[in-house]
């Protein structure tokens, strides 16, 4: 064997050795079929010195060196646009971290309601003492707005200005009335019943204003306090159609979740991206091995400088 015999089968296997690595890569089987049926052709002029080794590198250069180049012309590319969508990964986990260290946990926002719920029925409890003894003593619990300044920007829902309108609307003769606050006369007699047990239900808020909702714990009626105005009075959900009362995440933690979303979807498509090979190009391959299948395909060899031509025109697209 002399030593261009050499050389050629040398640098054929080095060719097909960078065609597994790609195949191994992309994990496709249209690639994986042409190596395996490369490495027949090659075995075959390795086992036959009298076969014309010319043959091999020009199926070689023919084939095999621009379906490489145009692989890794592929893989290239897809890896600056994974890059890319990587980037905007870490930008949301930036964006969630930043968030999350100025997010108020649902945890606190559980326990505190139930804070604010106490104090709201101790204040009720003492300004009904205060209208039944018709004395001006100050009713409401220390800090009983401090709950609403906390978690109203990321837990309330919002409402239009007119619906919040609509919420502290009422008839002078429905209340009782004193120097600290206002209340329905009936929502009153309804508390006093059922011993002031209630609990926080919802908040709600339009631009600066605030109301809290509550609910009897013993049966379905609710009321809404208006620190504003100390204004307690009977409120009807249905005036409040197209609010998901079962969705309690803050704001900021919706839109954590969000991203979060975003991100395992993102995380999904980088690896799918990663590996990608446009459809065209796979229909082109699929074509080149049934032409390098066919079993008298080295007698024709030179016929086939079509077929190898749209593979290396292949490399001028912009398909990736």
């Amino acid at each position: 064997m002399d030593e261009r015999h050499v050389n050629i089968l040398r640098e054929s296997r080095t060719e097909i050795s960078r065609l597994q690595l790609l195949s191994v890569f992309f994990e496709e089987e249209a690639v994986y079929k042409i190596y395996l049926r490369s490495q027949v052709i090659h075995q075959l002029f390795e086992n036959n010195d009298e076969l014309d080794i010319d043959k091999l590198e020009l199926f070689h250069v023919q084939f095999t060196s621009s379906l490489i180049e145009l692989l890794r012309k592929i893989k290239k590319s897809n890896e600056k646009n994974v890059t890319l969508i990587y980037d905007e990964i870490q930008l949301n986990k930036e964006m969630i971290a930043n968030m999350g260290d100025s997010v108020f946990t649902e945890k606190n926002f559980n326990l505190d309601k139930q804070k604010q719920a106490l104090k709201i029925n101790l204040s009720l409890r003492k300004l009904f003492q205060s209208l039944s003894d018709f004395t001006e003593e100050f009713p409401f619990a220390k800090h009983i707005n401090t709950f609403s300044s906390r978690y109203s920007k990321d837990f309330y829902y919002d409402v239009s200005a007119e619906k919040l309108g609509v919420l502290i609307d009422y008839d002078v003769k429905d209340v009782y009335a004193d120097t600290h606050a206002t209340i329905h006369k009936k929502l009153m007699g309804l508390l006093c019943k059922h011993d002031f047990r209630t609990e926080f239900f919802s908040g709600l808020k339009a631009g600066q204003l605030i109301i809290e909702l509550y609910k009897f714990i013993d049966l379905d009626r609710y009321f809404i306090f208006f620190p504003s105005r100390n204004l307690f009075l009977f409120c009807d959900l249905a005036k409040l159609k197209g609010i998901d009362w079962t969705n309690n995440l803050s704001e900021k933690g919706r839109i954590i979740q969000e991203l979060s979303y975003k991100n395992d979807k993102l995380e999904g498509e980088a690896v799918a991206l990663k590996t990608y090979i446009p459809k065209e190009i796979i229909t082109l391959l699929e074509e080149n091995y049934v032409k390098i299948s066919d079993i008298n395909f080295l007698d024709h060899l030179n016929n086939y400088d079509v077929q190898a031509n749209i593979l290396k025109s292949m490399l001028k697209t912009d398909l990736f």
